[in-house]
């Protein structure tokens, strides 16, 4: 008996626009795409044609995250709020998964548990969440803390929280809803659960006042490549993104991720690994080249140390431009790009010049080339274990997105490496993860 080929699923990272600090400069490209509604209608039903899994909306609780030299020149200074966004694109589309960014330090999980309920009923199942502990003081500014919180207490916040959070979403049964018009009763009261959840760091009450989502719990996905975040993934999440700086490191750590879910009695084909990939594809590789040229040439250094201070969580614009990266000392920000962009100066040889422009211009896994050539790259990971797919940033709107979903995905589709259509109608069904039971009321009467 045949097996069926195993395939690539695809997310597309949006902020909501490029992640490409000269995305809006480049030629064609529309400079008011972060905050446009519009051009979001247009990028997600181009992805929803292309039957991408997810709509990914990054996030970010502060403006002042860096310098105002390099904050005059930054095009997502500005950006909508998550789940106010998808909500209005969960209208325009009818398959795609959409998954939006929230802040587990900044937020109740009352309120979470509210909005992603509703986000999961509105979409008709497509909702996803991505759980992030926020690492950035300026946001810490922002809710009335003078300091930000300890990296590893934030950490364990977060695995409380998202506790409680799936407690609430499992507040009703299934079948807790009678609407007998005839008796005049609408709800079983038995089948209803108070969380009356009294931990370590939060005290939450219950019940959710939204029945349980269509999905029994929207998608939880996390990024964290510290071992507190990659804990939290092994213990809660069911697509883990990633920002590797190869693919022998995407291989390892996902092996370290299998091993800690194996270590807690967990399956492994209960996650989803999906590493940011900067995608540039042109019909030859001369061209993808250029492109990229073009585009790295428009990162200016003010951008670029702005963005490099922010993920080493340190300012090194007062060392030498094209002298090494100094020592970068511990700090409470986030760890996973700290490491990413010291490990990058280390293996390379960078200056913080050209470590600058690799922090403006996405210094991650980037696959530039053919449909052909790209193709080779992502099957290669996919078959070697490096991942289960890729969370795609493309390098300006509208015509890098374009270019992904006319020239790249026909390809893979050719190569029966990604789904010709949808075979299911929920984020669950597209990634191939089955419904939570519900913990309090295990099957429906």
């Amino acid at each position: 008996m045949m097996t069926a080929r195993r395939q690539l699923h695809l997310g597309a990272f949006m902020r909501p626009a490029a992640i490409h600090t000269g995305a809006w400069r480049y030629p064609g490209a529309d400079p008011r795409a972060n905050f446009s509604l519009e051009q979001m209608r247009r990028s997600i039903r181009r992805l929803e044609e292309a039957k991408f899994d997810a709509f990914f909306m990054a996030d970010h609780l502060a403006l002042l995250n860096m310098p105002m030299a390099a904050l005059q020149r930054s095009h997502t200074v500005t950006s909508f709020e998550p789940l106010t966004l998808l909500s209005a694109l969960a209208m325009e589309t009818d398959r795609i998964g959409l998954v939006a960014t929230a802040s587990t330090t900044f937020d109740a999980p009352y309120h979470i548990a509210r909005r992603f309920a509703s986000l999961d009923q509105i979409s008709g199942g497509r909702a996803g969440w991505n759980v992030v502990t926020t690492a950035n003081p300026d946001a810490a500014l922002n809710f009335g803390h003078e300091i930000q919180m300890e990296h590893d207490e934030r950490y364990g916040l977060a695995r409380e929280f998202v506790d409680v959070v799936t407690g609430l979403w499992d507040s009703f049964a299934d079948d807790a809803f009678v609407r007998d018009q005839e008796s005049g009763i609408f709800v079983d009261p038995s089948r209803i659960h108070v969380l009356d959840h009294k931990g370590a760091l939060l005290d939450v009450r219950g019940p959710l006042n939204i029945a349980r989502p269509p999905q029994g719990w929207p998608v939880i996905v996390q990024a964290g490549a510290s071992p507190a975040g990659c804990q939290l993934a092994a213990e809660t999440a069911e697509v883990v993104f990633g920002a590797p700086p190869s693919i022998e490191a995407a291989r390892s750590y996902y092996a370290d991720l299998r091993a800690r879910m194996a270590a807690i009695g967990r399956g492994p084909d209960t996650l989803r690994y999906l590493p940011g990939a900067f995608v540039i594809v042109a019909p030859t590789k001369e061209e993808a080249i250029q492109r990229r040229a073009e585009l790295d040439s428009l990162v200016h250094y003010d951008s670029g140390i702005g963005s490099l201070n922010s993920m080493l969580g340190y300012d090194v614009s007062g060392f030498d431009p094209d002298g090494p990266l100094p020592e970068i000392p511990e700090t409470n920000s986030g760890r996973s790009q700290r490491e990413r962009m010291v490990n990058l100066a280390r293996d390379k040889g960078l200056t913080i010049r050209e470590l600058a422009q690799a922090a403006g211009s996405y210094g991650g896994v980037a696959f530039v080339g053919t449909p052909d050539s790209i193709a080779d790259e992502m099957q290669e990971w996919l078959e070697s274990e490096a991942c289960d797919g890729f969370n795609v940033m493309f390098p300006w709107l509208p015509g890098g997105l374009d270019d992904v979903v006319d020239l790249l995905i026909p390809e893979l589709q050719r190569r029966e490496l990604f789904r010709r259509d949808y075979q299911g109608a929920t984020l669950r069904d597209h990634l191939g993860l089955h419904r939570p039971p519900n913990r309090f009321f295990p099957e429906p009467r």
